[in-house]
């Protein structure tokens, strides 16, 4: 059943537990993904992000996604990620999505703040949720984000009264990509915004953290893990593996599938999620 943000993170929040975002750039990815959650009882955010549109255009891939959600028995989150432009975040939300991330921290504060407060202007008189990032989340290929660029307390109090945002992706040492290095997580930061807000708060770069990385702050408050680099990687290996074998492309397909769905099922029993559908 197609959901929003505030479906399924708000009792995430409650429960302590967090609700993954795993994005899908075709239906191999789309049905992994919907298939695990229905398997494990979980709910499930599924999308894709601005930096994945050239695998993945966004008209193309708009209406298996929203249509593999309205037809799911778990709720589902169609959820534009990491969305750049204000433009790309609109069409996303005209093509059905139930919720977009406008990602302006690469912006100035006083620009981020104003960009993503008329993008949850409009996602709201159309019914969307939206999140928002304060502070910067590095890449992992190039070293983790500097701690200057970590999130404040202080900052994600003024962000939200200032947005109206659904949910906070903060920066806290975590890097998208594969990491080079161990990541180190500022807990106590993260502690300290927790206590200070409550809106849901988002963990981004999930991909290669330890298990109990993702415990400690799914118990520290993350309500919503990103997650995309581990379902690529598992997906890549078992093609590996069927070309090795000489399997047919619609075998290696189907392996693919099941790679990816383990994958997501891993992620989402480590999450807590599981059985809160």
């Amino acid at each position: 059943m197609l959901a929003h943000l505030n479906d399924v993170l708000l009792p995430a929040q409650k429960g302590h537990y967090a609700v993954g975002l795993f994005n899908t750039t075709d239906t191999d990815m789309l049905q992994a993904a919907i298939q695990a959650a229905e398997q494990l009882r979980s709910p499930i955010i599924i999308g894709t992000a601005e930096v994945l549109l050239p695998y993945g255009d966004l008209p193309l891939i708009a209406p298996s996604v929203i249509a593999a959600a309205q037809r799911a028995s778990v709720p589902v989150v169609v959820h534009y990620d990491h969305g750049l432009t204000f433009e790309r975040c609109v069409q996303a939300l005209r093509l059905g999505f139930t919720s977009v991330m406008f990602d302006g921290s690469a912006a100035s504060p006083q620009e981020n703040v104003e960009q993503t407060r008329e993008i949850v202007r409009i996602a709201h008189a159309l019914g969307a949720t939206v999140e928002g990032e304060i502070g910067h989340v590095g890449e992992a290929a190039g070293g983790d984000a500097a701690q200057d660029a970590y999130t404040t307390p202080q900052q994600a109090v003024d962000f939200i009264r200032a947005t109206g945002v659904d949910a906070l992706a903060v920066a806290i040492g975590t890097a998208h990509g594969v990491y080079k290095h161990k990541p180190k997580l500022d807990i106590g930061r993260l502690q300290a915004i927790r206590a200070a807000v409550n809106t849901p708060l988002v963990l981004h770069g999930g991909s290669g953290l330890s298990d109990d990385d993702f415990r400690r702050t799914i118990q520290e408050g993350i309500a919503k893990v990103n997650i995309f680099t581990d379902l690529c990687l598992a997906g890549a290996e078992a093609m590996r593996q069927g070309i090795q074998a000489g399997l047919s492309y619609l075998e290696i397909r189907n392996k693919k599938v099941e790679a990816i769905c383990r994958a997501v099922s891993e992620k989402i029993a480590l999450f807590g999620s599981a059985g809160k559908a």
